[in-house]
């Protein structure tokens, strides 16, 4: 022992002791730590941090034995969690990161590549059902090329992507029977061949060499469950990471802090094979969804027949038998000839450096990286009553130089005011939003886009990169207005998983150096799909100054209550919903005396080759019609683009969004169940209230002659709904009492948009009930 080590005992104020060497007043050599809450370390020290060998037993039951560095766990050890989970292998700060093998509490097994704490790389994930999966791995989801063997027989082999097979592969059947083809998110895509029992099948290794990879035992991990994990020692590098993310107990025996190590870090893992989980394919049963019209054949004499076969998102759309005397060449047959979708520009323009809200994105991506930052750690638990109001913000200042607690950055000093942040917090929670993926969303590095206005507020709109949400510009009122509901409204949006009513995720405010404040609301984006939005409607129920100039229309002009001239038809169910939840939320916001408030209404129309464009005369509809003649006057239906299925959850993203998270409609004409809409170029969609909603949009034709007018000509369109309540920030305050007695002098008090608000309730209702009739209603009629 040197001599300026000493043993020593100690106990502390707060109940924590130690015993063993100490260096300088640190622990240092070999010793034992006790946290008063039970937490035993034992093992090697240097200068006040747990590095070497050692083992750590938590309160909690779990335990870790193995190597330490700079009070991480970091080298190779042992973790053995609260619920039975152990992990040996590979460990980098605190996570598990090389090689290593996880047996979970279910009895799963992963032996493989872990990186930052969740798979990537190769590795073998072994169910215990008896389901194996053998191959490569990303951000701890099946990914790339991988076999899936399944416990009765069935096998996959090919692309996977996030947990789905994606991609070109071969599925085989228990019985014998081959499927080579291309799958999209799970489900049949494309063009592909069925060889039944007996039928011979193409060569493997010439179908490997055709879609691009080689054989099996040279891509896919062979020796990760005879690999020797104890051979593993990385040699210990130097730690350099930031004070908040280390274990330090610096000040050991000035103060009486504790280290802090939690367990349950250790163990956050994504777990594959959790019924809880996201990972597909658990079990047998599932590959019989794919296989039931497959598996049964008769196959006297047709061993040399195959079928040839066409899929669109898991329907067979095309089926050709071809006698297979003589094998075929499978080159370029395997790839997925997918229809060209229909291009959609993104909206709004890009900020870039030089444009007028530059640095204010800077200010604002800077000041929700560091709220977000800040309050994703704190635990979840419940609002309460100082949780709301102005007082309860989180508030910073910005210097371009940084500061102990803020980095330095590329824009203006400014200081940042937060609302709210654990009520936006949970409500984020609520939508099952991921903080990383909403920081991404908004302050990732592609930027914003500023959308032009459609409102007579002046306010300024911007849209993150990948579209989920929409951030608006707020005047003062407004964001008082919000700060003095947002109690009823976050229980409203808790009590009601369909609310139609706009979501807030966040409210913020920067100051900048000359006592400029420009205030912030986040909100969820209604219009956020992969399908293009071929018109918009901004819809009150009023008709004093509700239309729009002709002239100024384009596809991104949001037109109003008299430019519509459609109404939609839908499933009988669901309009009894939709009117239901829109009763629900008027009554919320007629509650908290807000009026002004919209129905925002997004159409995709499935045979826009054939839609008229609105800024068409009357006159020019008339000129038409007479000059194709009387025969021509009949029922014009585009051809039909829409189709409902059984909901299938593995083959579509079914996290709710940021705009709903309510549960999937159920379709009469599905038999009453659960249904996905199935479009030939966009794949699957769930239709959820308000999101991805097919209808039928009716519109009718002027009348020309005198004999047209024994018979209704209407046009019929097949489209995708998308709608919401927004603008919900408008109290009728004296000045809308004032405006409202005014305007009454001029126009008919019905008309205008300024009313008390149960009228403005009840008159939004009745407009929004003609422009969505009850068929069963005119039926009678």
């Amino acid at each position: 022992m040197e001599k300026s080590e000493r043993h020593c005992e100690r106990v502390f104020s707060n109940g924590d002791a130690y015993v063993g060497n100490i260096k300088q007043e640190l622990p240092h050599g070999k010793g034992r730590y006790t946290w008063s809450d039970g937490t035993v370390y034992e093992g090697e020290w240097e200068e006040g941090k747990m590095t070497g060998k050692g083992r750590i037993c938590w309160s909690s039951g779990a335990t870790y034995e193995g190597d330490f560095s700079g009070n991480y766990l970091h080298g190779f050890g042992t973790f053995t969690a609260d619920d039975g989970c152990v992990y040996n292998g590979a460990w980098r700060m605190n996570v598990q990161h090389g090689l290593g093998r996880k047996k979970y509490s279910n009895l799963d097994v992963y032996e493989g590549s872990w990186r930052e704490g969740v798979q990537e790389g190769s590795g073998r994930y072994s169910w215990n059902a008896g389901n194996t999966y053998t191959g490569n791995w990303k951000a701890g989801k099946m990914c790339g090329r991988g076999a899936m063997k399944w416990e009765n027989g069935d096998l996959f082999d090919g692309f996977w992507l996030d947990g789905l097979r994606h991609g070109s592969g071969y599925y085989r059947f228990s019985d014998g029977g081959y499927y080579f083809g291309t799958w999209t998110k799970g489900l049949k895509d494309g063009k592909g061949t069925f060889y039944p029992v007996g039928a011979k099948i193409p060569s493997l290794k010439k179908w490997y060499k055709s879609v691009g990879y080689y054989d099996m035992k040279h891509s896919l991990l062979s020796h990760t469950s005879s690999a020797n994990l104890e051979d593993f020692s990385p040699k210990k590098p130097r730690v350099r990471r930031s004070l908040s993310e280390k274990l330090s107990i610096g000040g050991l025996f000035r103060s009486p802090g504790r280290i802090s190590l939690r367990a349950k870090s250790l163990d956050g893992a994504f777990r594959v094979g959790d019924p809880t989980g996201e990972a597909p394919l658990l079990d047998g049963s599932f590959s019989l969804s794919f296989s039931s019209n497959e598996g049964q054949n008769k196959f006297q004499d047709q061993c040399s027949l195959v079928y040839e076969r066409e899929y669109m998102q898991g329907v067979l759309i095309k089926e050709r038998v071809r006698n297979d005397a003589a094998e075929l060449s499978l080159k370029n047959k395997w790839r997925n000839k997918s229809q060209p979708k229909e291009q959609r520009k993104k909206p709004g323009q890009a900020i870039f450096k030089g444009h007028r809200s530059y640095y204010l994105m800077l200010n604002l991506q800077l000041g929700i990286r560091y709220t977000v930052g800040k309050i994703t750690p704190v635990p979840m638990r419940e609002v309460r009553s100082s949780d709301f109001g102005p007082r309860a913000r989180i508030r910073m200042y910005f210097p371009r130089k940084g500061s102990k607690l803020t980095p330095s950055h590329k824009s203006i000093d400014f200081y940042w005011k937060d609302y709210c942040p654990m009520v936006f917090r949970n409500l984020r929670e609520m939508f099952k939003i991921d903080a990383a993926d909403y920081m991404m969303s908004i302050c990732g590095g592609d930027g914003l886009r500023e959308l032009s206005s459609p409102g007579k507020s002046g306010s300024i709109f911007y849209l993150s990169q990948d579209e989920r949400f929409v951030i608006k510009t707020q005047r003062r009122s407004e964001l008082k207005i919000l700060l003095k509901m947002l109690p009823n409204y976050y229980n409203h949006v808790g009590a009601h998983d369909n609310t139609l009513i706009t979501k807030f995720f966040g409210l913020h405010r920067i100051t900048l150096k000359h006592g400029r404040k420009v205030r912030f609301v986040v909100m969820g984006n209604m219009f956020c799909t992969e399908l293009r939005i071929h018109r918009r409607y901004d819809l009150k129920g009023s008709s004093q100054g509700r239309c729009t100039n002709k002239h100024e229309i384009d596809e991104n002009t949001t037109l109003k209550d008299l430019d519509l001239s459609y109404v939609f038809q839908m499933d009988r169910s669901w309009r009894k919903s939709l009117f239901k939840q829109i009763s629900l939320d008027c009554m919320f916001l007629e509650s908290q005396h807000i009026i002004d408030y919209s129905l925002l209404l997004g159409l995709h129309f499935r045979a826009p080759e054939h839609l008229k464009a609105l800024t068409e005369s009357s006159n020019a509809l008339h000129r038409e019609s007479s000059d194709e003649g009387a025969s021509s006057r009949e029922l014009l239906i585009p051809p039909k683009g829409l189709l409902l299925v059984t909901h299938e959850p593995n083959s579509i993203n079914t996290l709710p969004g940021p705009h709903i998270r309510g549960s999937t409609l159920r379709a009469a004409a599905a038999g009453d169940e659960e249904v996905d809409l199935f479009l030939p170029d966009a794949g699957r969609l769930r239709v959820q209230l308000g999101v991805n909603m097919p209808a039928q949009a009716i519109r009718k034709l002027p009348h020309v002659g005198a004999e047209s007018e024994e018979i209704e000509l209407v046009e019929v369109y097949d489209v995708v709904l998308y709608l919401g309540i927004i603008d919900i920030l408008q109290e009728y305050n004296i000045k809308k009492k004032i405006e409202h007695a005014y305007k009454s002098l001029q126009f008919d008090p019905l008309s205008i948009s300024a009313v008390e608000p149960q009228m403005y309730s009840k008159r939004f209702i009745s407009f929004l009930e003609r422009v969505f009739p009850d068929q069963m209603l005119k039926e009678r009629r």
